[in-house]
């Protein structure tokens, strides 16, 4: 998993932040009330709803980049709708329908979604190897251990805590604020926008097989441990 990404944990912590509209930290995100302006454009709801983490073209925010071609042929259209909507539970990723005490109306969080794919998706993405199912179980962290030393130890270090070209993934802060989705998304989709490779790219020769990404992700999922202050944390 090559990226550019400092080493510090508090990088780390920022990059994990939800999908949309960090505007209250340090905290829980919240969604920005738009019953006010209903702008159902989507240059000006992306610019007040999103751009405070994903950044003002969708890259270099604080959180995961939106202009990303392989991330917008991963991510099922439904999938962000019901995230914009609803929120995902136990991260920094607020709820922006208005149903979900957002400010959202079901049209502009559809205008959102056509926006994202219209104005950043890219149809050949994902040319040169079948791009692995979004969602799926977490696999053997025994075999994921042996796939992170082959496919990332070599950027985030042995045991994940940080090496030379990227930072930690296995710093419990850093697990504490992420999902297993995420790192399966991360792991799929990369960070383009700080030159982490999609899941082409990991290993010389060959893309990382879907068994092989969700033992990886199991592998991660099973460094988490309690943080004060975090659910489950003491």
């Amino acid at each position: 998993m090559t990226t550019a990404t400092p080493s510090s944990v508090a990088v780390a912590m920022l990059l994990a932040l939800g999908l949309f509209g960090c505007d209250a930290l340090p905290g829980k995100a919240k969604a920005r009330e738009a019953t006010a302006s209903p702008d159902v454009r989507f240059p000006a709801l992306y610019r007040g709803q999103c751009a405070g983490c994903h950044g003002a073209d969708g890259r270099l925010g604080a959180a995961r980049p939106l202009n990303d071609p392989v991330y917008l042929a991963l991510v099922p259209a439904q999938q962000l709708r019901q995230v914009i909507a609803e929120g995902v539970s136990g991260t920094m990723q607020p709820a922006f329908a208005m149903r979900a005490g957002g400010g959202l109306t079901d049209t502009q969080i559809e205008t959102l979604v056509q926006g994202l794919v219209r104005t950043w998706a890219r149809p050949e993405a994902a040319v040169g190897a079948a791009i692995p199912p979004y969602a799926a179980s977490l696999g053997d962290r025994e075999r994921g251990k042996a796939v992170f030393a082959a496919a990332c130890a070599g950027c985030h270090g042995d045991d994940g805590r940080g090496g030379l070209k990227a930072g930690a993934v296995t710093d419990p802060s850093y697990l504490a604020l992420v999902s297993d989705q995420h790192l399966r998304t991360t792991v799929i989709a990369g960070r383009a926008d700080l030159g982490m490779p999609d899941w082409r790219g990991y290993l010389p020769g060959r893309a990382l097989g879907s068994e092989e990404i969700s033992d990886v992700v199991a592998w991660l999922a099973a460094q988490r441990r309690p943080v004060p202050g975090r659910p489950g944390g003491e």
